[in-house]
């Protein structure tokens, strides 16, 4: 796999310290696979972010030690939502041990005081160190490295560190271990638009195919920084991947936030862990245009209330598997790949129809290209409604909102893209004063209510050309029963996914010389056969 470089940048995308990850993936990459190696190393990572937030909270202890502050007290650790570390397991003793044979052994059995002493991590952590096939010189060298890492002080605590550093390891690895194009992180700037425009202030958060966790941690933030009670919300959640469930239960757990993420790794079609839950939000970004989701074995599922979905294409699945968790007034905001929006095929556009005709699609969202590390498929936003006569909004029955964000973003680099908080601003804005929240009690303190009430629905709502447009649904069926915004609000409608002109050569190139060696190695095998039979 060819080496690729990142330039440290202060975005939201990048965390800065790439390259020294990648300097460790080249001196171990020889010695094991790229999915094993990201497990390696995500272990220590969250081994040297808990450790890093314990040591700045002993610090402030020890200066507090003569007012009696006890700074080996564990309890005064987790009262900070903040990990306990004993001491086998603490950073500096392991790095000053990297270079010792034994050192994979520490490290598992740090991970095992780690898991002792904290109960939210029991069989979570990683402890297979000290197996043979792991190279313990690079090891020490690893953990080297990521002692340059500063992670879990009070700053970099207030970002989604572990989920960011998931995104980079997938958005390197993904070739190597043939992961499929929708199988990866989601962008914070995606998920902040989803989160700011459900507004899940109180009741159930449901994501059933929540990777590192990442929805829950931004909904989280939400409720805090407009003045309600974390508490307020409860976390269900479930992911089919061992690897990645692992991770959104160390996410969640560095946080403090209690979730329900199930005994175990699960995928939701096969084994819904959540079957009797009716949630009052879901939030979730499904894997894209999965083919391979045994669909065949689940035709006759009570889930498809609107058609039985495609073998071969998951997307409608999943729609259906959100709505069917839906409490009577639920909202559900979820990525999708573009061609949901206009597919007709194996049955995408009757599901489609039905969905559209029982007046449960509230807004549509087309977002600009380039906002994945990992993926270059076009992707939307879909919102769904149970009840648009809920009366926590205005009635809006028979009406759906179209927002076409495609010129929104700027640039961080050539080829990747974020949206800014003014454009999250922008696109939640718009939504709410179409909306016409009313302000309903969402467990806020009535300031804090009135505040937001008055911000998101200052200026009545107007269509604006190009940008956006409130539609009815006599309109729709005449479009066929299409989703694109760029259909309705007046821009020219693009399917395309905004990539650049040279990437796409270069990624169709390479797709042509890959199908002709493939031609190639047929012809091979034919003209072998017939020597064969001549002989």
């Amino acid at each position: 796999m060819a080496q690729q470089k990142h330039k440290p940048s202060n975005s939201s995308a990048n965390l800065g310290f790439e390259s020294t990850l990648w300097s460790a993936a080249d001196k171990m990459r020889n010695n094991m696979d790229a999915a094993e190696y990201k497990h390696v190393v995500l272990g220590l990572i969250f081994l040297k972010y808990i450790s890093d937030a314990f040591e700045e909270r002993r610090t402030v202890l020890l200066a507090e030690k003569s007012r009696g502050a006890d700074p080996e007290d564990p309890d005064e650790y987790r009262a900070d939502n903040i990990f306990w570390v004993p001491k086998e397991a603490r950073w500096g003793k392991l790095q000053a041990n990297a270079k010792q044979p034994a050192i994979g052994k520490m490290i598992d059995d740090a991970m095992v005081a780690v898991e002792r002493d904290n109960k939210p991590l029991k069989g979570v952590l990683p402890k297979d160190y000290a197996r043979p096939a792991l190279d313990k010189q690079r090891l020490g060298e690893l953990i080297d490295l990521i002692g340059t890492i500063g992670l879990g002080d009070r700053e970099n605590r207030s970002k989604d560190i572990l989920g960011r550093v998931y995104e980079y390891f997938l958005s390197q690895f993904a070739s190597a271990e043939g992961k499929k194009g929708g199988q990866f992180y989601t962008p914070r700037c995606v998920v902040q638009v989803l989160v700011e425009m459900l507004s899940p202030y109180k009741g159930r958060v449901f994501d059933p195919c929540c990777g590192s966790g990442g929805m829950f941690v931004q909904s989280e933030k939400f409720v805090e920084a407009h003045g309600g009670r974390v508490g307020d919300i409860s976390v269900y959640g479930q992911e089919s991947n061992p690897t990645t469930w692992r991770l959104a239960k160390m996410n969640l757990a560095i946080r403090g936030i209690d979730s329900n993420l199930g005994p175990e790794h699960a995928g939701s079609f096969h084994r819904d862990l959540h079957k009797d839950l009716k949630s009052d939000y879901v939030l979730a970004n499904p894997p894209f245009n999965d083919s391979d989701w045994g669909g065949e074995r689940l035709r006759e599922d009570p889930r498809w209330r609107f058609g039985a979905p495609p073998t071969g294409n998951a997307n409608f699945a999943w729609v259906q598997h959100f709505i069917h968790h839906l409490a009577p007034n639920g909202l559900a905001g979820f990525v999708l790949a573009n061609g949901s929006m206009s597919s007709n095929q194996s049955g995408d556009g009757d599901i489609r129809k039905n969905i559209i005709e029982a007046d449960l699609v509230d807004c549509m969202v087309a977002l600009p290209g380039q906002l994945f590390y990992s993926t270059q498929i076009p992707v939307c936003l879909w919102f769904i409604a149970r009840n648009k006569a809920d009366k926590r909004f205005r009635e809006r029955r028979g009406e759906t909102l179209f927002l076409d964000a495609r010129k929104l973003g700027r640039l961080i680099d050539r080829v990747h893209r974020e949206l800014t908080d003014e454009d999250v601003a922008k696109i939640a804005g718009t939504y709410h004063a179409w909306r016409g929240d009313k302000g309903a009690d969402h467990g806020r303190p009535s300031v804090e209510r009135d505040r937001d009430v008055r911000r998101s629905t200052a200026g009545k709502y107007a269509d604006v050309a190009g940008f956006c447009m409130k539609v009815g649904l006599k309109d729709i069926r005449q479009h066929g029963h299409v989703l694109t915004p760029g259909r309705y609000v007046g821009a020219e409608e693009i399917e395309d996914d905004g990539e650049p002109f040279e990437e796409k050569m270069k990624r169709l190139t390479s797709k042509l010389e890959e199908q002709f060696s493939e031609g190639r190695k047929l012809e091979d095998q034919i003209h072998r056969n017939l020597t064969l039979i001549d002989k």
